[in-house]
Formats: structure tokens, C-alpha cells, sequence
């Protein structure tokens, strides 16, 4: 026979067994039997801890829920030809699931005629929070990119349609404008640099079309970078986050949004554990331009940056791995303006630290743009404070990206390092007009298992410094990589079509 609550209110108002059987019967809850005293003060102590918890997740769900929005985007199929069938051979099904099909298209003598000319239109589904109660969504770019008509479904059974979508590819963030709309529930926004590894929060969106499904995790990471979104340093979770989920938000335990889920890990295509949502102090940044201008303007500085290993990080005289390399300054950049020099080592922009390159890249981006902001650099193991007036980010700024090395042609006069693994031939053996505007020697051949190769050096790759030595010629490169050694290491200055590196050959 259970306890009844009178026994456990009559004893006195310090027991740990009272106060914890208050609590439940406050919370609506009966006070649970227990075997003996010790017991029962533990188990209901535990109890008591479990139903707040609990209680702050419906407080959080109930809070964010009815912001958080279905996103249909529709792509109408497109005319292929003014007749309205297709070109002989074409695949009608070319971007659907039957593709496979056809693979070498329609056979001869067989036509299919699609809507409007075109091929099957492109639906999907993601989800959206609202950000303005005049009707303002914020949402990934690629649930609404290439959508012809998008509507927005709220909670509560309301439908509306777009007016306008923005969208900012770079950060994977897009704002949606909705027609008619007024008096809708707005979202909370919080503070993501707040957050700490092991915080709880709550995803919610509508996975597999399950609207307004929330689930539980912790804040399982920091900075994480994902290859394809070039501008955001991302939240990782362990909530379930699944397709459909795009574009929700991750919220704490007072309600507020922390991010916008935006990507999962995942070798099924399912929820395995790790996903990723874009913090919600860069949406607000994002977004908020979105609205304004309708494009995002982000600074620069003009650096080529790379990361720091530890034996370069040694090198140069870094007491920890913490900064961001100096692999070339652009020319009339503001960085050049302001002194910065390659093999430079950033570790500070206005006063806060930086940690990696995403990190500057981060600052500088969200940076005011014609003001002086402070720059902090190490060289040749020294401290140096220098002033930078950031500039608006070229939309054009040229992309580097040739994979193909070049080879360099036939000459008689070469010179072999046989300590760094590497053989160097003079310039002019390129083809012409290759590295224009920069001098060196061009990398002939590299010894298959020396320090060049290990490093990833190739035939065709220009040589422009030994350290802080300028080379032009064989004999140049000969004078200063001899008085090198591969215990301590060399650090050279190259020059790939992908643009200025510094590669560190170092043995160990």
C-alpha cells in the first residue's frame, strides 16, 4: 500500500523526502511509494529534477512551435523546344527518378509529350521560421533555390504564398516574403555565441513531412565546416534533424532560436547523430540584409589564408596552433595597404582572437566596412599591431581553381636537391605567359619518396621564394636552399594556377 502524502508532509519542513514530495504535488504529480526514507528522499529528488526538465522542454516547444513554418517550393518544368516534344534521343525524364531508365534517351520512333514542353516539374518540402509578424520567413537557400512558387504553411492551418525570395547561396540562408500576411507569431532570437558544448536544445521542423515534429539533443559541437557552404561556421547537434528539417530552428530551453538546421552527416540519408545548424547570430546578419538590400555585402581584407600545422606553426615561431598564414597579399587589397606580408601569421582582428581561418574569415566579413579596424600579425616571431580599413568584397573577384599541373618543357640546365627531393628548372621552360607577373623556378621533377613529394610538390609548380630569399634563377634557388637543412626545414613560397602557397619541408 503506497504512502499516502499526508506521512510525508508531516515531517519536518528542512526533509529533503518533504520538500521533494511538494514539489511533485505542486508539479500535479502523486508522491510515489518507496521502500524506506533514504530511499525515498533520492528517488523523489530525482524525480523532481526529471519533470523540470521536462517541463522546460514544453516550455521551449510550446514558445517556438508556432513560429516554425512548412516550406513548399515547386519548380515548373521547363519548355525544351516550341512544339512541345523532344529533341530526337532526349531523355524526357532527365532530373526525375526515372532517368535510369532511358539512359541513352527515348528510342527512335517513340515521343513523349510533357506540360507545357518541358520536363516533370520539381517539388520539395522543407521547413521555415517566422522572423517578422508582417510575414517574413527565414529558411535555407536550398530548400526555395530555382523555385517557380513557393507557400509557406503555419501550425494553425494558415496558407500563404511568396512575393519575394532572397537568397544568399554563400551561407546557404534565404529570406521569404509572404503575401497578405500580418499579425503572425514571430520566433525569439537568441544569442548563439552563448552557447556551450553539452547546452541542450530542441529541433523542430517537419521531417518526412510530419509537421511541427520536435526532438531533443545537446549542442555536440562548435565551428564545424562544411564543404559546399564557404561562409558559415556551423552547430553541430545530436537532435534528430532528417529531410524536412532544412530550414527549422534549433532552439533552447527558454524558447529562443539558436540556429537554423541546415545539414546532417550521414551515410543512410537518414538521422545518424550529426547534424548541423548555421548559428543564429549570422542569420540575423544574413537575413537582415536580405530584407534590407536584398543581397548580402561582405569586407574583405585581401589575404590568401591557410591553415597552421604544428611543425609550420614551429617554424615560424607560433607558441600554439591558434592564427591564420599569410599565403599571399593581393595587390591595392587592404591588406596590402596596410603592410601585411606573406608568411605573416594573423592571430588577432579588433582585439579578438583568432583560432582558424573560417574564423577571420567570419570577423572581417561581418566587419564595418570603411572604418580603421585593428590587425594583429606575428612575424619572424614578433608581435605587430597593424591598421586596416576593410573594403566591400568584389563580386568578381577571380576563382582559382585549375587542377591540371603544368609540365615543364625540355632544358639542359637544371639543378637536383637531393635533401629536399626536388629538381628545379629555369622559368622560361613553361609555356608562355604561365605565372605572368611572377618570377621563380619552375619545379622539373621531385624524387618519389623525398620531402618535395611527401609534401605534395609536382613537376610544373613555381618556386618564388626560399623563406624570405626571392629566387629568379637556378643558381638563386641553388645559393639559398644549400644553406638549408632538412632537420630544421625550409619554407618555401610557391606559386600553383590555384595562386600563392607556402609549403614547409621538414623531415619527421
Amino acid at each position: 500500500m503506497s504512502p499516502s502524502p499526508a506521512r510525508f508532509l508531516a515531517l519536518p519542513s528542512t526533509s529533503p523526502l518533504r520538500i521533494a514530495c511538494v514539489a511533485l504535488l505542486a508539479a500535479g504529480l502523486a508522491c510515489p511509494p518507496f521502500a524506506n526514507a533514504e530511499d525515498s528522499a533520492a528517488t523523489a529528488e530525482a524525480l523532481v529534477h526529471a519533470n523540470a526538465l521536462s517541463t522546460a522542454f514544453r516550455h521551449a516547444a510550446e514558445h517556438a512551435s508556432p513560429s516554425v513554418v512548412l516550406v513548399r517550393s515547386e519548380a515548373k518544368p521547363k519548355r525544351q523546344q516550341a512544339r512541345g516534344g523532344q529533341r530526337k534521343g532526349e531523355n524526357p525524364f532527365k532530373g526525375t527518378p526515372f532517368e535510369h531508365m532511358f539512359p541513352e534517351g527515348i528510342p527512335e520512333g517513340f515521343e513523349f509529350n510533357m506540360p507545357e514542353g518541358g520536363g516533370m516539374p520539381r517539388s520539395g518540402v522543407g521547413s521555415g521560421v517566422i522572423v517578422d509578424g508582417a510575414g517574413i520567413v527565414l529558411t535555407n537557400n536550398h530548400v526555395v533555390e530555382g523555385a517557380d512558387e513557393v507557400t509557406v504553411e503555419l501550425p494553425d492551418g494558415r496558407e500563404f504564398k511568396a512575393t519575394d525570395i532572397k537568397t544568399d547561396p554563400e551561407s546557404d540562408l534565404a529570406v521569404v516574403r509572404l503575401a497578405d500576411a500580418k499579425d503572425l507569431p514571430v520566433a525569439k532570437l537568441g544569442d548563439s555565441d552563448k552557447l556551450s558544448i553539452g547546452d541542450w536544445v530542441i529541433a523542430i521542423g517537419n521531417p518526412f513531412e510530419l509537421e511541427t515534429t520536435v526532438s531533443a539533443g545537446i549542442i555536440s559541437g562548435k565551428g564545424r565546416e562544411l564543404s559546399g557552404i564557404r561562409r558559415a561556421q556551423f552547430l553541430q547537434t545530436d537532435a534528430a534533424i532528417n529531410p524536412g528539417n532544412s530550414g527549422g530552428p534549433l532552439v533552447n530551453l527558454a524558447g529562443e532560436v539558436i540556429g537554423i538546421n541546415t545539414a546532417i552527416a550521414s551515410r543512410s540519408g537518414g538521422n545518424q547523430g550529426v547534424g548541423f545548424a548555421i548559428p543564429v547570430n549570422l542569420a540575423k546578419w544574413v537575413s537582415k540584409q536580405l530584407i534590407d538590400r536584398g543581397s548580402v555585402e561582405r569586407a574583405f581584407i585581401g589575404v590568401q589564408m591557410g591553415p597552421l600545422d604544428a611543425k609550420m606553426a614551429a617554424k615560424l615561431g607560433v607558441a600554439n596552433r591558434k592564427g591564420v598564414l599569410v599565403n599571399d597579399v593581393v595587390a591595392g587589397s587592404p591588406a596590402a595597404e596596410a603592410g601585411v606580408q606573406e608568411l605573416d601569421v594573423i592571430t588577432g582582428f579588433d582585439d579578438t582572437p583568432i583560432e582558424g581561418t573560417r574564423a577571420l574569415q567570419e570577423l572581417v566579413e561581418r566587419s564595418t566596412i570603411g572604418q580603421p579596424h585593428k590587425l594583429t600579425v606575428l612575424r619572424d616571431g614578433k608581435s605587430l599591431t597593424l591598421t586596416i580599413a576593410v573594403k566591400p568584397l568584389p563580386k568578381d573577384l577571380a576563382q582559382r581553381g585549375v587542377e591540371k599541373p603544368l609540365q615543364a618543357e625540355s632544358s639542359e640546365e637544371t639543378y637536383h636537391s637531393e635533401e629536399f627531393g626536388l629538381e628545379v628548372r629555369d622559368k622560361a621552360s613553361l609555356p608562355e605567359d604561365t605565372y605572368e607577373g611572377f618570377e621563380g623556378v619552375v619545379v622539373d621533377r621531385v624524387d618519389p619518396d623525398g620531402l618535395a613529394a611527401e609534401k605534395g610538390l609536382g613537376p610544373g609548380v613555381l618556386i618564388r621564394a626560399v623563406g624570405k630569399t626571392p629566387v629568379t634563377t637556378i643558381a638563386g634557388f641553388q645559393e639559398a636552399i644549400e644553406k638549408e637543412n632538412a632537420e630544421d626545414g625550409v619554407v618555401l613560397k610557391v606559386r600553383t594556377p590555384r595562386g600563392n602557397a607556402v609549403v614547409l619541408l621538414q623531415k619527421g
